[in-house]
């Protein structure tokens, strides 16, 4: 287990270099003059020639390739063009927000997704499994923009259940668990940095302080988009899940299983489920790396200040550190991602070895 995670993570590195290489070269040849995105369209030559001086944008692309390069090798990633701050303070601000919607939005995919993929198998040809794919074809078929509009209008507007935007109510204050506790925390240290974006986990941090009113009103602001941004994995992983699990029930030892008389609710469950979510698994990977890419869209609707808003934001203004810093991150996700759910193929599955 040990030399295959090993190989995996060393064949991950020219992985991520290429991505680097990529999205540092596209950052800067795509049209646009970050110049003229943050001063204004009415910059003169000579504000601009400054400007690319300060910035270090004035050299040419593999001198800048170079020094970015050395920066990240000491596990820095430069300082955005346009707030003149620290990426990795940006990330630590903006990271925990998508990570706790992606990780709601999966857990909403998970408990209703499998189930109606469950539920739709054992009922195969029924009312039950037609009305169920259905539903699945029209949580795939719902752009996550406009779903996530109409549950504002309708739940938060019309019927007054949830918030429309924001993640906290205005007066609610998150306390970072090391205040709390009265950790002394030197700031400006990795330390200071890693509990900075532990805290700013707000799910987590009101729970292990104990602060039930950030918990509810920081659950209940997620509410909304985390629907919107689940629903199209959801009805994904149903659809695989129904047919991966057909396909199991087809097999030998599920017919004998039966013969013996086994009841179906057992038969599913202890002999043809754990077979049938190899495919699931895989599909649940490539849904949560697609989860953080679906966030920029979902954050924007709802606004909320996550990695999603931010990239998109760097994009416009063309505030190339950004653009590469978070690019990497989620590719680091991927890569992460990929190899839980090879680790995972071993314990679904004894015959498969991890060698």
């Amino acid at each position: 287990m040990f030399q295959f995670v090993s190989r995996r993570l060393l064949l991950a590195i020219p992985v991520i270099f290429g991505i680097l290489v990529v999205t540092f070269l596209l950052a800067r040849l795509i049209p646009g003059d970050p110049c003229k995105s943050i001063i204004g369209e009415k910059a003169t030559e000579e504000a601009c020639e400054a400007f690319y001086e300060a910035k270090g944008l004035n050299e040419p692309i593999p001198v800048q390739f170079a020094v970015y390069m050395g920066d990240l090798a000491q596990g820095d990633f430069g300082d955005s063009i346009r707030f003149s701050r620290p990426v990795t303070q940006i990330m630590v601000e903006r990271l925990p927000l998508t990570i706790e919607l992606t990780m709601a939005a999966l857990a909403i995919a998970l408990i209703v997704g499998i189930p109606l993929g469950i539920i739709s198998a054992m009922r195969h040809n029924s009312a039950v499994d037609v009305g169920t794919m259905a539903f699945a074809n029209i949580g795939v078929s719902m752009p996550v923009f406009w779903l996530g509009l109409m549950m504002i209008w309708l739940f938060a507007f019309k019927l007054g259940l949830f918030p429309p935007s924001g993640r906290l109510t205005a007066g609610v204050v998150s306390i970072p668990y090391y205040v709390a506790w009265g950790w002394p925390v030197e700031e400006g240290t990795f330390w200071f940095t890693l509990n900075e974006f532990i805290s700013n986990h707000y799910i987590f941090n009101s729970l292990i302080t104990w602060d039930w009113a950030v918990l509810r009103d920081s659950v209940h602001h997620l509410v909304l988009p985390a629907v919107a941004l689940s629903t199209i994995p959801m009805a994904i992983i149903a659809r695989m899940t129904r047919s991966s699990l057909l396909d199991t029930m087809g097999r030998d030892y599920v017919r004998t299983a039966r013969a013996k008389g086994a009841r179906d609710r057992r038969v599913v469950v202890r002999h043809a489920l754990r077979n049938a979510l190899l495919p699931v698994v895989t599909i649940i990977g490539l849904q949560l790396g697609a989860l953080l890419s679906g966030a920029v869209l979902t954050e924007t609707v709802f606004g909320l200040a996550g990695a999603g808003t931010m990239l998109f934001e760097a994009i416009t203004a063309r505030d190339f550190p950004i653009i590469t810093a978070f690019t990497v991150v989620i590719a680091v996700g991927y890569v992460v991602i990929n190899l839980i759910v090879d680790v995972s193929y071993a314990y679904l599955d004894p015959r498969i070895r991890l060698e």
